[in-house]
């Protein structure tokens, strides 16, 4: 507990201490459906059930809710209609050191961290927005409605109706005569009388809008950065994937995000099941290409790809994908969002990679790695860059090497 003893927290956290640990009590008396499924959605978003400061109230959950997790199937778990935020808490009080609990193994709750039985595809954020404004706007458009009809008078004033109709013939009178006032002054002038059309004038042709800027054929096109994998899981539907969550520095409400664990991530799928182990993928941190166009893979959308470099295929031979394959390393102290770029060939990138320009495969055949182990562009392989040569080395903005561990003069994709 000497963790626990040493965290400080604010009036507030101890409020929140206490509810949660009323709550575990809660749980304890009446351990229904919807009070577990309250928990589970709470803990959606939190690492620890104050966010990321361990806290007794931790503990008070774990109590009270490893009975049952011991007790449930894989679905109800993990499944579709599961409650997998809760299992991953047990498994992080029960092993971490910071609760300074010291479960037996023989007492721990079994938890495989790679059975998911389902993954919830992430929420367009910028979808969900214009949904509920829709949803808004046509309630208001309803009320509106409501209140109208309800003032709408059943009797016709006949009065005002008659008045109405006095004003109307006046104000015509008044403009035949004004009208028959201007077409004499417009005949004694030569001009013509009010009423006829005048002649329409030519339109003069608008000038042709000027070409835009050719676009400089170059690697940096491509949106290189340095991504966190925060998560990553087999896909549930394809055993040659992995599905991967992983921050990459974008804002938040950008198109195929969702907030993991307090950040902003993409889901991405990678054909690495098999290749690199599983333990290797969690928490690491990879480069990744963040401007190809959004693709489902096997039910899960992939908005992103995890650059990897495995033996250059030699002429004749299939490319059969078995490997090896060793990830692209950043630096150690290199931030995720941060761009990449191969030095030399720096720019701004596209926003998004028309698949039809085949900008990616036009560059991706120049990714190479050297004796040293480092990334880099190999200008000379790529024909439509003819006359240019040379290589440049993968790099951070902050002046770090990409590498990979062992594989030297590698094809990198």
């Amino acid at each position: 507990m000497a963790a626990l003893e040493a965290q400080k927290y604010t009036p507030a956290e101890e409020t929140e201490i206490q509810t949660w640990i009323a709550k575990a009590d809660t749980l304890k008396s009446d351990p229904s459906s919807p009070v577990l499924d309250a928990l589970n959605a709470d803990l959606s978003t939190r690492t620890t059930v104050l966010g990321t400061k361990p806290s007794k109230a931790d503990i008070a959950i774990y109590e009270a809710v490893a009975p049952l997790v011991r007790a449930w199937t894989p679905e109800q778990r993990t499944g579709q209609q599961g409650r997998p935020n809760i299992v991953r808490l047990v498994d992080f009080v029960q092993n971490s050191p910071l609760f300074g609990l010291a479960v037996a193994d023989a007492d721990k709750v079994a938890v495989d961290a790679e059975e998911v039985l389902y993954v919830k595809p992430p929420v367009d954020a910028k979808a969900e927005k214009e949904r509920l404004k829709k949803e808004k706007a046509a309630a208001l458009a309803a009320a509106a409605a409501g209140t109208a009809a309800g003032a709408e008078k059943t009797l016709v004033d006949r009065t005002k109706q008659a008045a109405s109709a006095v004003v109307d013939k006046a104000v015509e009178v008044k403009d035949k005569v004004v009208e028959a006032v201007s077409n004499a002054a417009a005949a004694a002038e030569g001009g013509k009388p009010q009423g006829q059309k005048k002649e329409k004038k030519e339109k003069k042709a608008k000038a042709p809008a000027p070409p835009p800027a050719p676009v400089v054929l170059s690697p940096c096109l491509i949106d290189l950065r340095v991504g966190h994998v925060l998560k990553a899981i087999k896909h549930p539907e394809a055993d040659s994937l992995y599905v991967s969550t992983i921050a990459m520095g974008d804002k938040p409400g950008t198109d195929d995000t969702a907030e993991y664990e307090g950040q902003v991530c993409r889901t991405v799928c990678s054909g690495l099941n098999g290749l690199v182990p599983l333990e290797e993928m969690q928490g690491r941190k990879v480069v990744v290409v963040c401007n190809l166009k959004p693709v489902k893979m096997r039910g899960i959308k992939s908005s992103a790809m995890v650059l990897a470099a495995s033996p250059r295929i030699r002429e004749g031979e299939a490319d059969d994908h078995k490997g090896p394959v060793e990830l692209v390393t950043p630096p150690a102290e290199a931030k995720a969002g941060e761009r990449v770029y191969f030095d030399g060939w720096q720019g701004e990138p596209e926003k998004v990679l028309n698949p039809k320009k085949k900008v990616w495969e036009t560059f991706q055949p120049g990714f190479t790695t050297t004796d040293k182990l480092e990334v880099a562009f190999d200008a000379g392989v790529v024909k439509e860059l003819e006359g240019k040569e040379g290589l440049g080395k993968l790099v951070t903005e902050s002046g770090g090497v990409c590498t990979v561990k062992s594989l030297a003069g590698a094809q990198v994709r």
